[in-house]
């Protein structure tokens, strides 16, 4: 099959290319700078898969409200243009059940990836690219479907925000409010239908910030998302270069807020962002909505995203496990990204997901769930645990001194193509890390077998000078399994360093990694000085490495299946 560069970064992408609730159950109201999601008018608590949410409050008037204007799109059985909060016309696309006379069901709500508009194929009955789901899927397991295209994107009016509950949680509030009025849809009270969302990327962000805004959600399942633009897209301060590129380029045409614009430019020009932009984006998005959200949620996440790594839904996931909402995690060979060792059950994702919604959507408490936290290794191989981390074992510890200068040669990727590619390797591939020609390497010898899951720990104590200018300086980390030559899960991380001469210490985590060790395996720490997946940083100069360690984290009590 044949991807488009468009469409492809449009599935892949999610949220503004740099950078939570109640439910028909839930009610903890907005922060005060954001839509209010419930009124002092509730209505009983509901029990549903043995989670019992606190009562929902329906607003009687402000946002969102009761009713809402759509016409029908000519020459369309299944479009209409929804009018939003502030008059800006969303195009969805209905799919309900053909019921009979006077039944009802429930209803999924899928958005789409970033620069897309939403779903309409209706005759594909198999799994999308992260083993999403699709309307067949949704419709054939007992759900109403209603997709649309974005504000600003597709058939849609309005500017891009980038997935702000201010105007893309505000849209979606009232296609709810729409959905409450349709026939043949269940509902747990007036303008209330029983329902959940799914959808990957942008399409997974805008689940976190409406389900934050709006407790008529009953359960959500957000693929490939994220929690912070800070931590995903400007770690340690540095431009996410290869991403935002392409996102940017899939935007243009589109309406989009000028700091989107602006941050690209910068980014190129200088890999710093302005501290306007900056905020514009710490502002959109789930981050600290998503201690608002009581809707039980699954979050599924790429091993091999290199948009917004595995951090970003343990984030997300921790908050609402210590908070008490039920809550799952799966990590999957996919996402933004490819997948350049074993994927395993591809079709795992999409499974998970409908158990999801049938326990807390339905109510089905004969539903068998998944373990609260399951990934897959560099072999395929499942491993399942009964929480995020599993108990902690031994770390392997390795150490090593060197030097790097500061050249853009022989840096972090790209990588080239394997026999699993597959079809997002054309796009993803000139921007994923890769073992570097260039770098102080510090070899990491495995004694004893043992699962690595987790963030590695990095200490470095160095010194090192750069000429003057306006780019950051910066060194980036990765680990390179020996036996393949393949990064760990795509993985590279920036670090920020002081290069005034003098003798510094710094100890940061890496991106997270999920790696089955066999005894006597052999991984190498790569400290680089440029990568494809980031803005090159200040070059000039030569950084002294007087000591390294590395610690990769060990887990036990996580199972694999048995034949």
């Amino acid at each position: 099959m044949r991807v488009s560069f468009r469409s492809f970064v449009g599935l892949l992408v999610a949220t503004g290319f740099l950078a939570a609730g109640c439910s028909s159950s839930a009610s903890k109201a907005a922060s005060s700078d954001r839509p209010a999601a419930v009124s002092t008018t509730t209505t009983a608590a509901t029990t549903r898969g043995a989670y019992t949410r606190p009562a929902c409050g329906i607003t009687a008037s402000g946002q969102p409200k009761a009713t809402a204007s759509a016409t029908r799109v000519p020459g369309s059985t299944s479009d209409y243009d929804v009018v939003s909060f502030d008059g800006t016309r969303i195009r969805v696309h209905w799919f309900p059940l053909h019921l009979a006379a006077g039944a009802t069901a429930p209803t999924v709500l899928k958005g789409p990836g970033w620069g897309q508009p939403g779903d309409v194929d209706t005759a594909g009955s198999g799994y999308g690219l992260f083993g999403d789901l699709g309307i067949h899927a949704l419709n054939s397991a007992g759900y109403n479907m209603l997709t649309w295209d974005p504000r600003g994107f597709g058939k849609s009016g309005g500017t891009v925000e980038s997935d702000s509950a201010d105007f893309e949680g505000r849209d979606v509030q009232r296609l709810i409010d729409w959905v409450g009025q349709q026939p043949g849809v269940q509902l747990d009270g007036t303008g209330d239908p029983r329902m959940g969302m799914v959808g990957a990327s942008y399409g997974g962000g805008i689940q976190l910030v409406t389900a934050a805004i709006d407790c008529r959600i009953d359960a959500i399942v957000p693929q490939i998302a994220w929690h912070s633009l800070s931590t995903s897209l400007y770690a340690a301060q540095t431009v996410k270069r290869g991403w935002g590129d392409l996102l940017y380029t899939v935007a243009t045409g589109h309406s989009v807020d000028p700091h989107i614009t602006s941050a690209h430019n910068d980014g190129d020009s200088s890999g710093v962002l302005s501290a306007a932009d900056r905020q514009w984006f710490l502002d959109r998005g789930p981050g600290d909505l998503v201690r608002k959200i009581t809707a039980p949620t699954l979050f599924e996440q790429g091993t091999i995203d290199t948009l917004f790594p595995l951090g970003e839904a343990v984030a997300n996931f921790r908050i609402l496990r210590d908070a008490g909402v039920p809550t799952a995690m799966l990590w999957m060979c996919s996402g933004h990204g490819v997948c350049l060792t074993n994927p395993g059950n591809q079709k795992q994702p999409g499974q998970a997901a409908v158990a999801w919604l049938d326990r807390y959507v339905k109510g089905n408490t004969k539903v068998t769930l998944g373990p609260r936290f399951a990934y897959v290794d560099q072999d395929g191989v499942e491993h399942t645990a009964d929480d995020f981390p599993p108990p902690a074992a031994a770390p392997i510890v390795a150490s090593g001194r060197g030097t790097l200068t500061l050249v853009a040669g022989g840096g972090s990727g790209p990588a080239h193509a394997t026999g699993n590619a597959g079809v997002l390797g054309g796009v993803a591939l000139p921007i994923t890390p890769a073992k570097a020609s260039h770098a102080a390497n510090v070899p990491v010898t495995i004694a004893r077998a043992a699962n690595i899951v987790g963030a590695p720990r990095l200490t470095l104590r160095y010194s090192g000078s750069s000429p003057a200018g306006v780019r950051p300086t910066r060194v980036f980390a990765q680990l390179v399994d020996d036996a393949t030559g393949i990064v760990l899960g795509n993985q590279i991380t920036p670090i920020a360093v002081v290069l005034d001469g003098n003798e510094h210490t710094t100890t940061v985590p890496l991106e997270m990694v999920a790696f089955t060790a066999a005894p006597g395996a052999h991984l190498t720490l790569q400290l680089v000085a440029t990568t494809i997946a980031y803005a090159e940083p200040r070059l000039g100069g030569t950084i002294d490495f007087n000591a390294v360690q590395v610690e990769l984290p060990t887990v036990t009590g996580v199972t694999r299946p048995t034949a």
